[in-house]
């Protein structure tokens, strides 16, 4: 069991941050950073936007990962295709899991829409097994919603 995050707290922080800017990468890169540091268990947080058809690696916290991932591989680019969250317990089990990280046990990926189209993903890692909650993925559902407030 994980301890408690205050996701309110959280959205209402990154909401502070981005306030006026509007550059991508600043906002993204700034995104991660504050992710990072108030998720615990966790061992990659970033995202992933899409180009050409495809997802490209952004700004992320972490060690170094996958750049490329096709629509409709792994969990990032499931969560693309079905347009809809992805949140896996054991990501071993996952068909078609992309190992960035072999210590990533767990993984939750969200996707990113502006103007109703997907533009990319949060993805964090965890290096035990069913780190997210049901609770975990509300509250990062959330936090990508006032992410997109800023896009």
């Amino acid at each position: 069991m994980t301890e408690s995050t205050d996701y309110h707290l959280l959205s209402r922080q990154l909401d502070a941050m981005l306030e006026g800017e509007k550059d991508l990468i600043a906002n993204l890169s700034n995104a991660s950073a504050l992710l990072n540091e108030n998720l615990a268990q966790i061992n990659w947080v970033g995202f992933y936007l899409m180009k050409d058809g495809a997802l490209i690696l952004g700004p992320f916290q972490g060690k170094p990962a996958c750049v490329h991932i096709e629509v409709g591989k792994g969990v990032c680019g499931t969560a693309v295709a079905e347009n809809q969250t992805q949140r896996v317990a054991d990501v071993h089990a996952f068909p078609g899991h992309i190992a960035c990280d072999a210590n990533s046990q767990s993984e939750i990926v969200i996707p990113i829409h502006k103007d109703g189209e997907v533009i990319g993903v949060l993805d964090i890692d965890a290096p035990i097994p069913s780190r997210f909650s049901e609770t975990d993925e509300a509250g990062l559902e959330d936090v990508v919603k006032v992410l997109e407030t800023h896009l």
